[in-house]
């Protein structure tokens, strides 16, 4: 029985498994944005998001057990200068899985994971929908209708006498 055995093995054996998603992770910190199968991406986000996490906090513990995983001291380089300065603030859910179809020659299903602070289209599309939020309740419709603008009274002149006509001329 497979009672508790979440991983996905991905067709491979251990020491394969652990290195190409440590290749992948790599791929990912370098380039932001990576095309894979939809198992390899749910696998990787799996294995990459912890290792995001312990960026956060730059210390020499957390550098070496991101090492550990990775082997690659340019991504680690970057992963703590550059990534971890724009996730600081983020709770958690640091990578973005968009499917893209399948593929031509065995159909399997693709996709694109990316880093959700380095993809600009999202964020521009963010900022605009905060922008253009409208609220719908029929309790502002009811608000409008009673606090509708009062209309002008048309302007009178009120007569004047021509004496005061006399005084205005001479100053």
């Amino acid at each position: 029985m497979r009672h508790n055995k979440k991983f996905n093995h991905l067709g491979r054996k251990t020491a394969h498994r652990k290195a190409m998603l440590s290749n992948m992770a790599i791929s990912l910190i370098e380039h932001k944005r990576i095309a894979t199968t939809l198992a390899k991406a749910k696998a990787l986000r799996v294995y990459v998001e912890p290792l995001l996490n312990k960026a956060k906090d730059d210390s020499t513990n957390s550098r070496r057990l991101v090492f550990a995983n990775l082997q690659n001291k340019e991504a680690v380089t970057e992963l703590f200068q550059n990534i971890s300065l724009k996730i600081a603030d983020r709770p958690g859910g640091y990578t973005r899985i968009l499917r893209t179809g399948f593929r031509l020659g065995d159909n399997a299903e693709m996709c694109i994971i990316e880093l959700v602070d380095y993809n600009e289209n999202m964020l521009k599309e963010k900022a605009t929908k905060k922008a253009a939020r409208t609220r719908r309740s029929s309790a502002a419709k009811k608000a409008e209708t009673v606090v509708a603008e009062p209309v002008a009274a048309p302007v009178v002149e009120a007569p004047v006498a021509p004496e005061v006509e006399e005084a205005k001329a001479a100053e």
